[in-house]
């Protein structure tokens, strides 16, 4: 079903349904064969992200974590339907959605905004800020109805993003603003649709570790005061747990974790998740002069192709932890403990399986 007038208020939205939901997507991507290979080579297919699922609500943050190459940034153009499924559904405040072209999807570009990692990149570097946003206003219908109204939307667009004065700002080239404006721009064309769902694509790795926090609480401001639903896209464990509500994990394509984000970072369950963990700086430690002992062994190996990847759990070839049933079967979700924490690990094989 086309979300073109059809699409639910999102304002209208019960807090308990998913303003945007991933159910089961899936997406594999042919390589390319050139000249002879078509004769030489069979066809190949990289399993770039295989069964995942997940919800974002308005008002909350949920982080996608995992390692460079892990499928993350998939997830997110899935999401904003640049890329066409495989298999599996997207589904918006509770109803089944395509995009499609055209006005369709201009439509759908209006409810779920991508900002993507390279603010640089992002901009055109022979516009101005000005031009970025005013075109951002028309293309969806909110440049007001005369000039005055236009340069009052623009600053009201700037200071939401805390680019204050905004005379300073709006005639700028992306070249003259730091790395930090640059992407406080980016965040200021996305907010130029209204929309409902924000899918930030590793918004600060580019970024001076000096001006992340920053960005980083404008978006936990925009989410408290828009209502928007945030998917942050890291693979910096650390800050998923300063600013997310929930946190899911990634691997080689798959989810292997998923729960509150406290509960995910201080009681990792999945073998992939500790390693995470183990590899973000420790302040203790630091702090200590030294290096702590690991407490459990360290996962060895590089991350696995994903034209073929491994049979079973895609983590076995690294975790300390396999079993013989690892490279066998791939593990479902296991419903943990602690409420919506679950692994899907076969260590957990006594919990109960979520379907």
């Amino acid at each position: 079903m086309a979300i073109a007038d059809t699409t639910p208020d999102a304002t209208t939205v019960p807090e308990e349904t998913a303003i945007l939901e991933a159910r089961g997507v899936t997406k594999h991507f042919a390589v390319k064969r050139k000249g002879r290979e078509f004769l030489t080579r069979p066809a190949r297919t990289v399993h770039a992200v295989d069964d995942v699922s997940l919800e974002l609500h308005r008002g909350r943050v949920t982080a996608l974590v995992g390692e460079s190459g892990s499928g993350k940034s998939t997830v997110a153009r899935l999401l904003a339907q640049l890329h066409p499924l495989t298999s599996g559904e997207i589904r918006y405040a509770g109803r089944p959605a395509t995009a499609g072209r055209g006005r369709r999807f201009r439509d759908w570009c209006s409810n779920v905004q991508l900002i993507f990692q390279d603010p640089f990149a992002s901009l055109n570097p022979v516009h101005t800020v000005r031009y970025h946003l005013t075109r951002a206003l028309r293309v969806h219908g909110r440049a007001g109805r005369d000039k005055a109204e236009l340069e009052s939307n623009l600053h009201a667009l700037l200071t939401q993003v805390q680019l204050t004065p905004p005379e300073r700002y709006i005639d700028a080239f992306p070249h003259e603003l730091s790395g930090g404006q640059r992407q406080r721009v980016a965040i200021a064309r996305a907010l130029a649709a209204d929309p409902a769902v924000l899918l930030a694509d590793e918004p600060v790795s580019m970024l001076d570790v000096s001006i992340r926090l920053g960005v980083l609480n404008l978006l936990a401001d925009l989410r408290e005061r828009l209502r928007l639903a945030v998917l942050y896209i890291t693979h910096d464990i650390a800050s998923a747990r300063y600013f997310a509500d929930t946190t899911l994990v990634m691997y080689a394509g798959r989810m292997v974790e998923g729960g509150d984000s406290e509960t995910v970072t201080q009681q990792p369950a999945h073998p992939y998740t500790r390693l995470l963990i183990d590899s973000a700086p420790d302040p203790d430690r630091v702090a200590a002069g030294g290096e702590a002992e690991q407490e459990t062994e360290t996962p060895r190996g590089e991350p696995p192709s994903l034209i073929t990847p491994p049979e079973g759990c895609r983590f076995h070839p690294r975790c300390p932890a396999a079993m013989e049933r690892c490279r066998t079967a791939v593990p479902p979700r296991f419903a943990l403990p602690e409420d919506g924490h679950w692994a899907a690990c076969w260590l957990y094989d006594g919990a109960e399986a979520e379907q």
